[in-house]
């Protein structure tokens, strides 16, 4: 996919103008565009390293999480919860998985109605070289550096526990 050509202004800037002139300063306008364009060219980035492996990052969000349960598995209802998605996309998400043969499906036997996804050896060599790469690639991050990624972090963090993503102790 070819990059498009730069623009020679800031369209962010001049928007966040534009907006001043027309309803008056009102700064999380530009903050937020600023957001949703810097997750189009990070995920566009991560999804570029992942998809040789299959992969798109959603999909690659899943199988890290098997890798970090102690059983390797997990309901479906606590990967949709963990990865915050909607449990039909948690059933697209690893059904697909599945397909690739990188998770195996199963039913729960501690809930007669859930199904336990599990990760493969070939979905844990696969989340292994795709790790590789995006750690390679500083997770498309690699303008910033550590102290900087830490400050973004936290800066992230209050709007997510508005959101009430988590409770905040």
């Amino acid at each position: 996919m070819p990059k498009p050509l730069s623009l020679p202004f800031d369209p962010i800037a001049r928007a966040e103008e534009l907006w001043h002139r027309r309803w008056g300063p009102v700064p999380s306008m530009g903050a937020i565009t600023s957001i949703m364009r810097a997750q189009q060219i990070l995920l566009a980035e991560v999804d570029a390293v992942v998809k040789p492996y299959g992969l798109t990052f959603a999909r690659y969000e899943a199988l890290v999480l098997l890798t970090f349960s102690q059983a390797g598995e997990l309901p479906m209802s606590k990967i949709g919860e963990r990865l915050m998605v909607h449990p039909t996309s948690v059933t697209n998400t690893v059904d697909r998985l599945v397909r690739s043969g990188l998770v195996a499906k199963r039913p729960n036997p501690n809930d007669g109605r859930g199904t336990l996804a599990s990760i493969t050896d070939k979905g844990r060599e696969v989340t292994e070289a795709a790790s590789q790469d995006l750690m390679a690639m500083d997770f498309g991050l690699g303008a910033y550096d550590d102290e900087e990624c830490a400050e973004i972090f936290a800066m992230l963090r209050p709007l997510r526990v508005a959101a009430q993503d988590f409770e905040d102790t």
